[in-house]
């Protein structure tokens, strides 16, 4: 599935960034980490998942990718890191957010 590997490069770029916003704010750089890995976590069980429960992993998901956009555009505004340096995390995360809501909505039969 190739959102999966979307996925996976925006955890490790996000994962890199965080060590640099570490040295300033530890606590943005936890949850930085905390939001891009659930990201991968929730997908995970939506695929797995049956039901209701698909949907909320799902959902789940979306939230948290919405979550890391949030940690990298502070830690822009802070001047933690530079606009160029996650340029292509939050076009990365914007198609992750679409597909994920995609997901998210009951399947019509």
């Amino acid at each position: 599935m190739k959102i999966y590997e979307k996925i996976i490069a925006m955890v490790k770029s996000v994962c890199a960034l965080s060590r640099k916003v570490q040295r300033h704010d530890p606590d943005l750089a936890r949850q930085m980490r905390r939001a891009c890995c659930s990201v991968a976590l929730n997908a995970a069980e939506g695929w797995h998942g049956r039901a209701g429960n698909r949907i909320a992993r799902f959902e789940t998901a979306m939230c948290e990718a919405r979550e890391t956009v949030t940690c990298l555009d502070l830690s822009v505004a802070i001047g933690y890191l530079s606009e160029a340096e996650v340029h292509e995390d939050l076009d990365r995360l914007d198609h992750i957010v679409a597909v994920m809501w995609r997901l998210s909505r009951p399947q019509r039969k």
